[in-house]
This record gives C-alpha cells, sequence and structure tokens, in this order.
C-alpha cells in the first residue's frame, strides 16, 4: 500500500518587479506598439498630460473645491479596476490575469511582427529562467522566414547560452505558432511542419528527409524505387508537401507592413558627418500635471483619494522613466552603428561590415539581452532605406585581401552574380561559390545553397530558360 508524504524544500527564483516588467515591455516594443500604449496610459492615468495639449488641457482644469472630493474621481473607476492591464505583476499567472495580457494586446491596433507574436507565446511559457532567457536570444535572431540567421551552436557561443537551455530553448520555439519557425532551413522548418501535423512516419516526411533534392528536380521515379512505392503515390505526397509554407514568418513580413515607422533616422549633418536622431514626434512628450501634484497636500483631500493620486503619479513617473531610458538606450546603440559600419552608410548593403550585439554591449556595459531586447522590432531610415536595426548585427566573413564581408555582403554579391548569368545556362550553387572565391569571398557550397534561398531564388536547374 502506498504511503502519501509531506516534503518541505527550499529554492531560489528570480522574479522582476512590475515596474521592470513594464520597462523591459517598453524597451522591446516597437514605435508604433509603444505610441499606441502611451495613449491607452492618457486615457486611464488622470495624472498623466501631453505637454503638446496642455493648453487645452490648462482650460478645462476643475476647481480646485470641486476636485478636492472623491466625486470628482468617479469618472476614473473604470480606470482603476483596469489598471492591472498596464502592469505585469510578479504574482503566480492566473487565467485572469492571462485574459487581461490578452486584453491589452487585442487592444494594439499595429501588425504584429513575428518577434512579438513568438515574444507573446514564449511570455505565457512556464519554462526555467535560463531557457526563458535563451528562448528571447533564438527570437531575435530569427530572419523575417523565421529562420535563425545564423547556426544555433555559434549563437549560443555568441550569447553565452548553455547548450543545454539553447536546445530546450529551439524545442519550445519549434512548437510555437507558426508551425516551421525557429527552424535553420526550409528543409528543417518542412520537417517541423510534417511532425507538428502528426506526419512524422508519413511518406511525405520520408521524402523531405530524405530525397527533397530529387523531389525539387521531380525525379519522382527514382524516389518511388527508394521508397518501394510507385509514381502516383509520389505525385500525391509531392502535391500534399507543395502546401507546406517555405516561409512561416511570411504572415509578419515587414516588407508588406505599410505602418512601419523608424525609430532612428541616420543621415550627415551640416558638416558631413554621420549622425542619428530619434523620431520622437510619433511620441506624446508626457508629463505629471502639477494640478494633481499640488491636490496631494491639500488639507481637504481625502485619504482615499489622496492614496489614488499617489498610485496614479507612481505609475506615471515609471512610465516616463521607461520611455526616456529607452530612447537613451535606442540612440546609444545607433551611434555605435555608425560609428561601426560607416563604409555601409558611404556605400551600401555589399559594406555592411561584421558586428555582435555582444560587441555593442560591451562597448555600452549593457547585458547582450538588452541590446537584443533594444533592437527588436526597431527600424532605421538609412540613405539605403528603412532596414530592420538588427540587420545591422550579422556574421561574416574575410575576404583574402583581408577586407570583412557580412552575411549581407555575400548575399547581394550572389545576387548580383546571379542577375548577370546565362538564363539558358545558370549557375549552380558550385559554380556560384566558385565565383565568390574569384571575388576573395571563400564561402562552402552548402552556405552559397542557404544564401539563395534566403534570397528566395530558385535552384539553376527551376531558373534554366528554354
Amino acid at each position: 500500500m502506498s504511503q502519501a508524504s509531506l516534503h518541505q524544500s527550499l529554492s531560489q527564483q528570480q522574479t522582476l518587479a512590475p515596474q521592470m516588467r513594464k520597462s523591459l515591455e517598453i524597451l522591446q516594443a516597437s514605435t508604433l506598439e509603444l505610441t499606441q500604449l502611451v495613449r491607452q496610459s492618457l486615457e486611464t492615468n488622470p495624472v498623466l498630460e501631453d505637454i503638446t495639449e496642455v493648453d487645452s488641457l490648462d482650460a478645462e482644469s476643475p476647481d480646485p473645491e470641486e476636485a478636492d472630493s472623491l466625486d470628482y474621481l468617479n469618472e476614473t473607476d473604470d480606470d482603476w479596476r483596469d489598471r492591472s492591464i498596464m502592469e505585469a505583476r510578479s504574482s503566480p499567472w492566473t487565467s485572469e490575469d492571462e485574459e487581461r495580457r490578452q486584453r491589452l494586446y487585442d487592444s494594439i491596433v499595429a501588425p504584429e511582427t513575428l518577434q512579438q507574436h513568438l515574444s507573446h507565446q514564449l511570455d505565457l511559457s512556464m519554462v526555467d529562467p535560463e531557457v526563458r532567457e535563451a528562448g528571447r536570444a533564438v527570437i531575435a535572431n530569427l530572419d523575417e522566414r523565421g529562420f535563425l540567421d545564423l547556426p544555433a551552436k555559434e549563437l549560443g557561443a555568441r550569447m553565452n547560452l548553455k547548450p543545454a537551455a539553447l536546445q530546450a530553448a529551439l524545442v519550445l520555439i519549434q512548437s510555437f505558432d507558426p508551425p516551421g519557425v525557429g527552424a535553420e532551413n526550409i528543409h528543417q522548418s518542412l520537417l517541423i511542419q510534417l511532425e507538428r501535423a502528426g506526419e512524422s512516419g508519413s511518406i511525405e516526411y520520408k521524402i523531405v528527409r530524405d530525397h527533397l533534392e530529387d523531389l525539387a528536380r521531380k525525379r519522382y521515379p527514382q524516389i518511388a524505387r527508394a521508397l518501394g512505392t510507385n509514381v502516383e503515390r509520389i505525385t500525391e505526397a509531392a502535391s500534399r508537401i507543395g502546401r507546406l509554407t517555405p516561409n512561416p514568418g511570411g504572415e509578419f513580413d515587414p516588407t508588406g507592413n505599410p505602418y512601419i515607422l523608424p525609430d532612428v533616422v541616420i543621415e550627415r549633418d551640416d558638416d558631413g558627418e554621420w549622425s542619428a536622431r530619434l523620431t520622437n514626434e510619433y511620441l506624446p512628450n508626457l508629463r505629471i500635471n502639477d494640478f494633481y501634484k499640488d491636490l496631494i497636500g491639500r488639507s481637504k483631500t481625502d485619504g482615499k483619494t489622496r492614496q489614488f493620486l499617489r498610485d496614479q503619479i507612481r505609475d506615471g513617473r515609471s512610465l516616463i522613466r521607461s520611455i526616456s531610458l529607452r530612447q537613451e538606450t535606442i540612440l546609444a546603440i545607433a551611434y555605435k552603428l555608425i560609428e561601426h559600419q560607416p563604409a555601409f552608410l558611404a556605400k551600401g548593403p555589399r559594406h555592411l561590415r561584421p558586428l555582435t550585439m555582444n560587441d555593442i554591449a560591451d562597448e555600452l556595459s549593457l547585458h547582450a539581452t538588452t541590446v537584443s531586447r533594444a533592437v527588436a522590432g526597431k527600424y532605421v531610415l538609412t540613405p539605403h532605406g528603412l532596414m530592420e536595426m538588427r540587420a545591422f548585427f550579422a556574421t561574416g566573413y574575410q575576404t583574402e585581401g583581408g577586407e570583412e564581408v557580412s552575411n549581407a555582403g555575400v548575399r547581394e554579391a550572389i545576387q548580383q552574380i546571379i542577375a548577370q548569368e546565362n538564363a539558358s545556362k545558370p549557375l549552380s550553387d558550385d559554380a556560384l561559390a566558385k565565383q565568390l572565391k574569384t571575388q576573395g569571398i571563400n564561402v562552402a557550397r552548402r552556405t552559397v545553397a542557404k544564401y539563395r534561398e534566403q534570397l528566395n531564388i530558385l535552384p539553376s536547374h527551376l531558373r534554366k530558360s528554354f
């Protein structure tokens, strides 16, 4: 007969204070998302005011005698009840907390980015802090298709992540919506999609796992012989595989988002030097209304009203500080990008140099994860167009001449070579690698294939014109 017993144990768990959670949320928010959050705060917190609207607010300020009573604040009862929506609490997560959080994000009308979509799912996952931190690093290093933009092992080394935590984070994120995200390439993404559909033992799975190149070349008879089936079954399987998505993050593609606003503009100043400026005009300029600060000190103000105002002023000041810190951090990173990437600013993407978030973090005395949060979902308007801030961070190669070239530069070189090829005799990935070598860039054929896929360029046999 089994016996029940009770055991006591001590454990340490790191939790974030509500204000710190809010500060991190604001740091990671995009400009449009932050604008919406600030507007909501202006509507729910009576002590906050937009400086640009001070004149109209002053004209509508209540009479001090009327404001001394709690009746005057009755109109904010709904705001009082909804305050918890604007706060992330460190208490155990409940279904009510989840519903409040969802209402907050549902109220944000800005199109959601892939990173935001995955981050929301990560926030709701019950995982160890190390796995959560590794998950944030993975999400921050996904490209627009939802694939890792560098090998997982290299990501772990650069971000100082424990292998076990990184592996657990990858498995977790690969279980998120949309299916197929978190993979290193399209091959792995298709396998993940089939696994998520419960087809890990299907003939489709075997084709993708072992015969993807034959499938791309439509070598159905060879696949049928290898799998011991007929061509008709392979044709049917190929049709089903064709319904999988090669671009799981495509619905969140920022290039199709008409609402993207740059967070930073990099341009030359009057002296010809590169400078950065924040696009603060998109954000309301907040301050605490002096009337309510004075009201707390009035002898006629009852205790309940005074406590309510103290809470609102504390929340308002915390919001203002968090926004200020966010803007300072983004601007500091932008100036470091100028310092590291002058050739790119002057000559274009081909001259983007390899750069890591650890490099910037060390120079600014920040943690690499802070830099990762700060650049997530942020955009920079450069002389070469609007681009994600995280695009400045990329690994790369050193040419035979000693010049450093980023992954983006290699992709551009591949694109230029293909644009100039003979359409009747397109270059294979091996031939592309040889062409790059003549430019001093030594990359493997499989690396060329990976970059070609990222550029959405078909393999040579499918590019051929007859």
